[in-house]
């Protein structure tokens, strides 16, 4: 596996927004989490949650034998040891052989690219509109145990895109896969460019206050109707499938 990230904090964040992700065991296994920024009423930074979080996550990683990684289980001894306060939505994602294993709680989550086109995309956590499960130390926080646990077939070729909502709030499926298909056109094929490509197109949609988005079709059905994208953290990794042998 080769990956390679993207991280854009939102502007009024920096430098070091609340996003947070790793990338462990040579890509094999990685990890996103966003920070419920709601804690900042409160005069929390939620970004230490998530990082700290997805620091622990990483070190449990590098101590488990290779190939007997469990997303679940990482994300629940991970977040038993995360003391900062806030709460997370988190995704950790483990690629063994021809399969990936996942974790996902809350509205990070994933895609599978296949030929320039996303055959599959993790399904969203919401508890309501714009509330979605999220882990944390405080009683308000969901337990590891809620996170869905997904397994997908992969092939050779394969592109895994992860990501925070500041990713999936701001490209729909398609978008994210044209902007794959025009990076590699163009000969930007390192997993590093295309995380900033799609990183910039995120940023660029978050930015425009009258295209149709994700959010703004959530809001509509959510009875609050509005235009544009969602300003927020961006974070993107990518992950490259070579080999689906164990």
């Amino acid at each position: 596996m080769i990956a390679g990230a993207f991280y854009i904090p939102h502007q009024d964040k920096r430098p070091l927004g609340e996003d947070a992700f790793f990338i462990a065991k040579g890509g094999r296994v990685i990890g996103v989490a966003d920070g419920v920024g709601s804690w900042r009423a409160h005069g929390v930074d939620a970004g230490k949650f998530a990082r700290e979080l997805m620091c622990r996550s990483e070190s449990l990683v590098g101590s488990w034998p290779c190939g007997a990684t469990d997303p679940a289980k990482i994300l629940e001894k991970a977040a038993s040891k995360t003391t900062s306060k806030g709460t997370a939505t988190a995704c950790i994602i483990a690629l063994k052989g021809k399969w990936l294993h996942a974790a996902v709680v809350g509205d990070s989550g994933f895609a599978v690219i296949r030929e320039g086109n996303v055959i599959y995309r993790s399904p969203q956590q919401q508890k309501s509109f714009n509330q979605p499960y999220q882990l944390g130390a405080a009683s308000s926080g969901d337990a590891p145990l809620d996170a869905l646990r997904i397994t997908f077939a992969v092939e050779r070729g394969d592109l895994v895109v992860a990501g925070s909502d500041g990713l999936f709030d701001n490209l729909f499926d398609h978008e994210l896969a044209g902007v794959l298909v025009s990076s590699k056109k163009e000969g930007r094929e390192r997993v590093d460019d295309l995380a900033y490509d799609v990183a910039q197109a995120a940023l660029a949609s978050s930015l425009d206050k009258t295209r149709r988005t994700p959010f703004s079709e959530a809001c509509r059905e959510a009875g609050e109707p509005r235009s544009g994208g969602k300003q927020d953290d961006i974070t993107v990794v990518v992950v490259r499938v070579v080999c689906t042998c164990d």
